[in-house]
C-alpha cells in the first residue's frame, strides 16, 4: 500500500474515532454488504412494481408454464 494511501486511511480512521483495524473491518463490512446488495437486489420500475403488486393481490391461479419453471427450479435446487 502506498504512503499516501496508509495516510489517508489512517486520517479517516482518526476522524472516525475509531482504530485502524476498527475502520478497516468496518469498512470491508460496509463494502461486503454493498456488493451482496448490488448483486441480490431486484430494483423495479413503478410500472413492472404495479404488475408485480397486482398479481400478488391477484387469486389467479398459476398456469403451465410457470408450474414447469417452478418445478424446475426446484429440481435444480434439490
Amino acid at each position: 500500500m502506498s504512503k499516501k494511501n496508509k495516510r489517508m486511511i489512517e486520517q479517516a480512521a482518526a476522524i472516525s474515532g475509531q482504530s485502524l483495524s476498527d475502520f478497516a473491518v468496518t469498512s470491508l463490512v460496509r463494502a461486503a454488504q454493498e456488493k451482496i446488495n448490488e448483486e441480490t437486489a431486484t430494483i423495479l420500475s413503478n410500472r413492472d412494481r404495479d404488475i408485480f403488486l397486482k398479481m400478488l393481490e391477484s387469486d389467479a391461479r398459476p398456469n403451465e408454464a410457470l408450474r414447469a419453471a417452478a418445478k424446475r427450479y426446484r429440481d435444480r435446487r434439490a
